[in-house]
């Protein structure tokens, strides 16, 4: 929105506030300020008046004028414009002046002719081209006979004005017209604006003799109406009408189109003129489209339209698209004689709906989109039809025909005092409130400490008691509010039990060589039940998925990673060590649903590469079970953990896997992937482990205990076995801790064996037992009888060889 400086002291009294200043106080209120434009112009420049024009001989186009600049003798001036006349009021910049762009005018000879300055068009002044009036496009600018000639010809341009430029949010639609902005400027500098109000004298002809308007949907149209001058004239506006227009940044045409944009610019209310007597019947029927439905608008483009867009229809016929374009076929011409003037209130979201399908944006789409002063509607309509009439010697037909309703009443919005001050920090007294509320002409009621204020139409973004708090602080002054923080209690931050353990299982990890991966929380149903830890829960599906391979929730994290690994696999990345910290998902019977916290690692490829002096070594079982064991052992909870062999899990390999227990809890699963299912992920020898993150961290909760380092020595015995194959590791721990006391501190196996000489359907086992009393020395009588009461356990309930 470009707003004049100069049309705003129309209503207020700026002379003790400059342009700046001004824009400075408005940025401080809210509405964001672009640029200033600070226009002027050499006062060398004057209105001169052309007494003789000849063309130059030999030359096609340059033409030699007298003209009189109101000095002593008139000036000699060659010009090239095409439309220079003897008689013609016109811009004549003297010698020694400087245009815009440090353009100096300087004493010149052409084709032997001396020129003393030049005539200057629009163009020429700063003024841009696509604001130039049309009539003006090509050629200079003629002024009008009444100006005086040799005076300064800025004031008549409005080159002496300065324009400030708003950046205008959505919802301030009263900051799109110049009435609302000095409400603005009014309430900022403490003024009330004053307005001229429209007084329309009307012929005795009755708008019932002329036209009939009525409307399809009222949700559509809330109001329309049109008002009928006759017997007009038209041709070019008056210099201060177009003078204002191109200061807002609008393109003069004829005085029926500027008209309704100057209208449009004081009030923010979009109107539209038809050619009368160019209109199919004299009935307007506001409608939606049919499908297919075609029209030229008046950027001679044909549209073809859709049931979903509104036009205006005289009979048949479209005439205009509702709100945003007028048509080709009603358009007012030099020979229009009679125009029908459209007000309306368009539905806002349905225009903006139009303008964006049909790419077709306008100053009046914008303003229809965002809202309209409804109060001010008929005013505006008034406004225009007196200009049109005044300015082209035509009559107003008596009454407007119309239909629906304007909401023209203010809206009530209440607010305690007491929130109000708390919102924004500090304390007002009574009278600064009720100052404020005058200032931006809301009336109010104050009753028990609560404000009850009328919100008038010209203010449609004000709807509850937070728009209030925002008038009452922008309007006091943003910059005035005292600076304070927060007051509130102060909590130290600190990590959850589950915040802490992913970090101590991000860094061993990374530490111990592994790479993190992030697979899809959404697979297909098939993979998301696979490495389940909690078989008997169901899936979870969306009900709208993006496709049928993110249908399902996953119940494990394994899953994801054997697609990393499938996709690094085919790329010739066979050393693979991924892990994944992610989130699982779980229905129960009741259809809750739950998540949990999981781990999932992968190892495939080799665990030591070949080199000269080492032979390569695959990842096993045992490097994998290694990783779990070490990283349970820095969470602090490795003691209560134990190793079971299954067979319970079809993805895993039979022989090499096992479930992971604290306590009688299952936290996880580990194994080699099974030869059928890593065939079909292209996958070679694969070892997998799941665990349940959420379960560890509940037992990760109990205080951890340190202990110093033993002053006395510890001393060990070994024990080689012969148990039958089916006998596990932790079958034979189990038994060796169940028979010892708090002097057994570490049980290692440190050799397996099964082959030759050795018993078919056996393995030779040996471990190393280490005792150590932390408070004396152990005697070897101790130590004997501990062990020995392991050794005859073994042999009872394994059914042991000691050898």
């Amino acid at each position: 929105m470009l707003v004049s400086y100069k049309w705003l002291n129309d209503y207020l009294n700026l002379d003790h506030v400059s342009a700046a200043e001004l824009a400075d106080k408005i940025t401080l209120t809210g509405i964001e300020v672009d640029n200033i434009y600070q226009r002027s112009l050499d006062e060398r420049v004057v209105v001169g008046e052309v007494i003789s024009c000849e063309a130059v001989p030999g030359s096609d186009h340059l033409n030699v004028t007298k003209v009189n600049v109101g000095d002593e003798h008139p000036l000699q001036i060659v010009c090239g414009a095409p439309n220079v006349a003897t008689d013609m009021k016109v811009i004549v910049a003297k010698t020694g002046a400087v245009l815009p762009g440090d353009f100096q005018i300087k004493q010149t000879t052409l084709m032997d002719i001396e020129s003393h300055g030049m005539i200057c068009s629009l163009e020429e002044l700063g003024i841009k081209e696509d604001v130039i009036p049309k009539y003006a496009e090509e050629g200079i600018f003629s002024l009008p006979d009444e100006l005086e000639v040799g005076m300064p010809v800025a004031p008549y341009l409005g080159l002496d004005d300065t324009i400030i430029e708003l950046d205008v949010t959505p919802n301030r639609s009263d900051a799109l017209s110049m009435r609302g902005m000095a409400h603005e400027v009014g309430a900022i500098l403490d003024q009330e604006p004053t307005f001229e109000q429209p007084e329309v004298i009307e012929s005795s002809a009755d708008i019932a003799d002329y036209v009939d308007v009525s409307v399809e949907d009222a949700n559509d149209v809330p109001y329309y109406s049109l008002r009928v001058i006759e017997n007009v004239t038209i041709g070019e506006s008056p210099l201060w009408l177009q003078r204002k227009l191109m200061n807002a940044g609008i393109r003069p045409v004829d005085v029926a189109v500027d008209v309704t944009n100057y209208v449009m610019l004081e009030y923010g209310q979009p109107l539209h003129a038809f050619d009368y007597d160019r209109l199919p019947a004299k009935e307007m029927h506001v409608r939606r489209s049919r499908d297919g439905e075609t029209m030229t608008t008046l950027d001679e483009k044909e549209r073809t339209l859709t049931a979903e867009q509104l036009v205006i229809a005289s009979g048949d016929t479209p005439v205009a698209i509702a709100g945003v374009m007028g048509g080709e076929n009603s358009e007012v011409t030099s020979n229009t004689t009679t125009i029908a003037l459209e007000t309306a209130q368009f539905n806002p979201t349905l225009v903006r709906k139009m303008a964006q399908q049909l790419n077709l944006r306008s100053q009046s789409s914008m303003r229809f989109e965002k809202g309209l002063n409804t109060a001010a509607v008929k005013e505006a309509a008034d406004l225009a039809v007196t200009l049109i009439a005044e300015l082209t010697g035509g009559q107003v037909v008596n009454n407007r025909a119309e239909v629906g309703q304007l909401k023209t009443e203010n809206t009530a919005v209440s607010i305690a005092k007491t929130k109000l001050e708390h919102t924004i920090g500090i304390e007002f007294d009574e009278a600064t409130l009720a100052s404020i509320w005058r200032r931006l002409g809301f009336d109010f009621t104050l009753d028990n400490d609560v404000y009850t204020v009328a919100i008038p139409p010209r203010r449609p973004d004000i709807r509850m008691s937070a728009d209030l708090v925002e008038e009452v602080a922008r309007i006091y002054g943003y910059n005035r509010l005292p600076s304070t923080l927060p007051q509130m209690a102060s909590t130290p931050g600190q990590l959850t039990a589950m915040q802490r353990m992913k970090r101590h299982v991000k860094y061993f990890l990374e530490q111990a060589g592994m790479h993190q991966a992030i697979s899809y929380a959404l697979t297909t149903p098939k993979k998301a039940t696979l490495f389940n830890l909690s078989p008997t829960e169901q899936s979870v599906e969306l009900a709208y998925p993006m496709s049928e391979d993110h249908k399902t929730l996953r119940q494990s994290i394994v899953s994801g990673l054997l697609d990393n690994a499938q996709y690094n696999h085919a790329r010739q990345m066979k050393n693979i060590r991924f892990y994944e910290l992610g989130r699982t998902f779980f229905r129960h019977e009741d259809g809750s649903i739950s998540e949990k916290e999981q781990l999932g690692l992968l190892l495939s490829g080799e665990q030591l590469a070949a080199s000269w002096n080492t032979d390569a070594k695959a990842v096993n079982f045992f490097d994998l079970k290694g990783i779990i064991e070490e990283l349970l052992t820095v969470l602090g909870i490795r003691e209560a953990v134990r190793f079971q062999a299954t067979k319970a899990y079809s993805e895993l390999h039979p022989g090499q896997a096992a479930e992971i227990y604290s306590g009688e809890k299952l936290i996880g699963l580990m194994g080699q992937l099974h030869p059928t299912l890593a065939a079909q992920y292209d996958l070679e020898e694969v070892y997998v482990a799941e665990l349940d993150l959420t379960a560890l961290a509940t037992d990760n909760e109990t205080t951890r205990l340190y202990h110093p380092i033993a002053k006395f020595p510890a001393s060990s015995r070994d024990i080689a076995l012969l148990v039958d194959q089916s006998v596990t590791h932790q079958a034979i721990v189990d038994v060796i801790e169940a028979h010892s006391d708090e002097l057994l501190v570490d049980i290692k196996l440190f050799d397996l064996y099964e082959g030759e000489h050795v018993e078919a359907g056996k393995k030779s086992v040996a471990y190393s037992l280490t005792y150590q009393n932390p408070e004396a020395n152990l005697k070897d009588e101790e130590v004997d009888v501990a062990f020995n009461r392991v050794k005859q356990a073994l042999v009872e309930q394994l059914d042991a060889t000691i050898r």
